[in-house]
């Protein structure tokens, strides 16, 4: 599409006014219960279907379908990472009512790193169309990837800092306990971090490596940057309630990682026969149409045999309790 500056202003101004008024609704910490949680998951659900609309009017049901395979492929990508926040904030020993400041914070620097990580694809991918091989080959190795982590049961695991966050917390230190929402206090006359801060720096360092997976397989469904942009916004948009909402349902998507696998594998082919198409090389490329509905049928049939395997899982337990 032919975005204006003006839409781009737009766009990027009425993002931040969702995020202020996101940050303006979970300001207090507190528990979010069930309900809290479902309402403003299917409100932003409903924006980004009302985004996608508006699409459709402004430039045609080509770009709509780009957007919504790039907002379903983004969306089950922020479900799988889920696991991860689930991991640190265990580690950390996150209380419940401070769990959604840390989760606003980790959407807002996973929005800023993916804008940066969109503008230099979209320029690396403008001077260069070799890039997509690079782009493919990543995909299909983060898939068999995500293959071996399922079978090792890697989302069990216990989180790992990082170099990173171990030197920060070597530089500053890090009190006892949390202090509220604060992310420093002076302790002895020094100043030094605050568990809150430790856990802060966890997710957004975790966030740089989301965004690896996540670009390039946009980038293999559409290659207009306003999309790449709006579809990974849309999809961040309401990931903290999602994470209250599904909390419990995360175990028994046991299947998860062999979907998103079977997923970026796919989008790892695409982005090969787009790069030898662009070379001059007579192959068939998938349409968005095509791809949209592989996309959604591999998450529907992941879904359901997750949740027939995670039922059966309980019942055999249950029989050997009882047993």
């Amino acid at each position: 599409m032919n975005v204006s500056f003006a839409v781009w202003t737009l766009t990027v101004v009425g993002l931040c006014v969702l995020v202020a008024v996101d940050f303006f609704i979970g300001r207090k910490p507190h528990d979010v219960s069930l309900k809290e949680a479902g309402t403003w998951t299917v409100v932003w659900v409903v924006l980004a279907c009302l985004f996608g609309l508006g699409l459709a009017i402004y430039g045609g049901s080509k770009p709509t379908g780009e957007f919504f395979a790039g907002y379903i492929t983004e969306k089950s990508l922020s479900v799988d990472n889920l696991f991860v926040f689930v991991l640190i904030m265990g580690k950390f020993a996150v209380p419940s009512q401070y769990q959604q400041r840390v989760l606003m914070v980790g959407v807002l620097v996973a929005l800023v790193l993916r804008a940066g990580f969109i503008a230099a694809g979209a320029a690396i991918i403008s001077t260069f169309s070799w890039v997509f091989y690079i782009f493919g080959a990543f995909l299909i190795w983060t898939a068999w990837k995500l293959v071996q982590d399922a079978k090792k049961g890697s989302h069990e695991e216990e989180y790992e800092e990082n170099k990173l966050l171990k030197m920060a917390e070597k530089r500053f230190g890090v009190a006892d306990r949390y202090h509220g929402t604060k992310l420093f206090i002076v302790e002895n006359g020094k100043r030094i971090m605050t568990p809150m801060m430790v856990v802060m720096l966890a997710i957004g360092s975790t966030d740089v490596l989301f965004a690896l997976d996540s670009i390039p397989a946009i980038y293999g469904l559409t290659q207009d940057p306003y999309i790449v942009f709006t579809a990974n916004a849309f999809a961040l948009m309401g990931l903290r309630q999602l994470y209250f909402l599904i909390g419990g349902l995360l175990k028994k998507l046991v299947h998860l990682s062999y979907g998103l696998s079977i997923i970026l594998g796919f989008i790892g082919v695409k982005l090969v026969l787009h790069a030898l198409h662009e070379s001059g090389v007579h192959v068939p490329e998938i349409s968005i149409p095509f791809s949209l509905g592989f996309i959604v049928l591999v998450l529907a049939v992941t879904t359901v045999t997750s949740l027939r395997a995670s039922k059966k899982q309980e019942e055999a337990e249950a029989a050997r309790s009882r047993a």
